[in-house]
């Protein structure tokens, strides 16, 4: 699903050239769940970047499903974007003043036609994250967990082959993470491909997979054993 070939981003701090990335070699197969550690300026959420079509490297190749996505062109990118990559941050990034379900419903706001029975969908993926009495409620009358149950949602509706999560527990207590994780790891059981940048070795324990960052390279790639 995805392949990097000597990934490379390079920044400028003052006089310095910074190496965000150097020379990154990844391969993610569909129906992983990848969780990206290491600490920071280490390249996780650089490379995350990249992988979800938000920044372009400066050298090297990034294949997704097969497509060359390393040199497209903005209205490419916003494109595989929409189609192919559901996101899910930190701070859950609603919108205040839209329902849980219209908020759900935000990527077909960027299509030209929204498939049939989209609201549907959307109705039914919240009722799957047990927010089935919450459709009409606004952001600030829901809590952290319900919150990014909602932006899970949006990530979904679509049904995008790739799930990208950057710290998705940062922002709840451990009871709510954990409930948060269990549902990563039922999505994944059922095929979805997630790859989760996380801190918490707590947290990345429940992904198959822990490919641990330093200094813009990839220091370990290795599997969860349990």
């Amino acid at each position: 699903m995805i392949e990097t070939h000597k990934l490379t981003r390079r920044f400028k701090v003052g006089d310095t050239e910074v190496r965000a990335l150097d020379a990154v070699d990844l391969r993610i197969e569909s129906g992983e769940f990848v969780a990206v550690m290491g600490p920071s300026g280490s390249g996780k959420s650089t490379l995350m970047n990249i992988l979800g079509c938000l920044d372009t490297p400066d050298d090297g190749e990034y294949a997704l499903l097969g497509q060359a996505v390393g040199q497209m062109q903005d209205a490419d990118l916003s494109r595989i974007r929409n189609q192919h990559i559901g996101f899910v941050f930190q701070s859950f990034h609603l919108l205040p003043r839209m329902t849980a379900l219209d908020n759900v419903l935000l990527p077909f706001r960027f299509s030209p036609a929204p498939p049939a029975g989209a609201t549907e969908n959307a109705v039914a993926l919240l009722g799957d994250l047990g927010l089935s009495d919450r459709l009409d409620h606004r952001p600030n009358q829901l809590s952290g967990g319900q919150r990014q149950r909602v932006a899970i949602a949006r990530a979904l509706v679509n049904t995008p082959p790739m799930l990208l999560a950057d710290e998705p527990t940062g922002n709840l207590d451990s009871k709510t993470s954990v409930e948060i994780m269990q549902l990563f790891t039922r999505l994944n059981q059922n095929g979805q491909t997630i790859m989760m940048v996380t801190h918490e070795e707590e947290i990345a324990a429940y992904a198959k997979r822990v490919v641990r960052m330093r200094d813009g390279r990839i220091e370990k790639d290795e599997r969860n054993t349990h």
